[in-house]
């Protein structure tokens, strides 16, 4: 599929009250298996990516982050949208530029958030940072689906009147879908819903409401961010315990659903 009918069908699968479940891979192995098991389109992970790499959220340079979406992107005809943190970079010159990387990578879309990696931006400058990233975005041949992203709640600030007024903010520079980690009440979540005039993005969270309750407050997609790839890292942990506290194989009963998970999805 050419990249610009992916990024068009990446933006008409936003429908408030009809969430986009929207899964992270990490890898082109896990984003074929998560192809194969119906899912519209998908989204990279920079924790997921991470891990994979031995190394925790945030040290992944942008180069990698780049190579790995690109991966995911050619794994699969789906529409990908990738998880590109704070566009490597502070001033919005720089996160023009990833931007513009970013596109010739075959992505449908990408999200910026507004934390440096020590601390929230100013809300100033975190609004031309997204207005530089949406300029990026729409101006090339390709328009890019942009997710504002407000880490508030992520970072130790559940501030909801500030939360509500960034991703305004966002919006207003030229975001075109909007999101903000970590919230989880379903009043804060439809007061987000309704303060602004673009979809809205709900990571799925301990506590967070179910999907059908997600989309009767109004919310557009739904994603998962890293928590895949660390259920992935989870079942090796278990089986790999068993081997070496109990000697025993219990865990080969999973390995025969797995294998035909993967021959389904790896099929040439």
């Amino acid at each position: 599929m050419p990249d610009g009918d992916r990024a068009a069908q990446f933006l008409a699968l936003h429908r408030p009250g009809a969430p986009l479940l929207l899964p992270n891979p990490w890898d082109a192995g896990s984003a074929r298996v998560l192809a194969t098991l119906g899912f519209a389109a998908l989204a990279t992970t920079s924790s997921g990516f991470a891990a994979t790499v031995g190394r925790p959220d945030g040290a992944v340079s942008r180069d990698e982050a780049l190579a790995n979406a690109a991966d995911i992107v050619a794994a699969t005809g789906l529409p990908v949208s990738a998880d590109l943190e704070n566009g490597y970079a502070h001033e919005p010159d720089g996160v023009a530029q990833t931007v513009t990387l970013a596109a010739g990578t075959g992505l449908a879309g990408l999200s910026i958030e507004d934390y440096s990696g020590e601390a929230i931006y100013d809300v100033g400058q975190a609004a031309d940072r997204i207005s530089a990233a949406a300029e990026a975005a729409h101006a090339g041949p390709v328009r890019l689906v942009l997710t504002g992203r407000c880490e508030n709640y992520l970072r130790g600030r559940p501030d909801l009147t500030d939360t509500i007024a960034r991703l305004q903010r966002y919006q207003e520079a030229g975001a075109d879908v909007l999101y903000a980690p970590g919230l989880t009440r379903g009043e804060d979540i439809r007061a987000v819903v309704t303060a602004v005039d673009r979809p809205v993005n709900v990571l799925a969270f301990a506590g967070v409401p179910s999907v059908a309750e997600l989309g009767e407050l109004g919310v557009a997609r739904i994603s998962v961010g890293g928590a895949f790839a660390y259920a992935a890292i989870d079942a090796l942990a278990t089986a790999a315990r068993e081997l070496r506290d109990s000697g025993t194989f219990g865990y080969l009963a999973q390995t025969m659903a797995g294998r035909q998970v993967a021959s389904e999805a790896f099929r040439a």
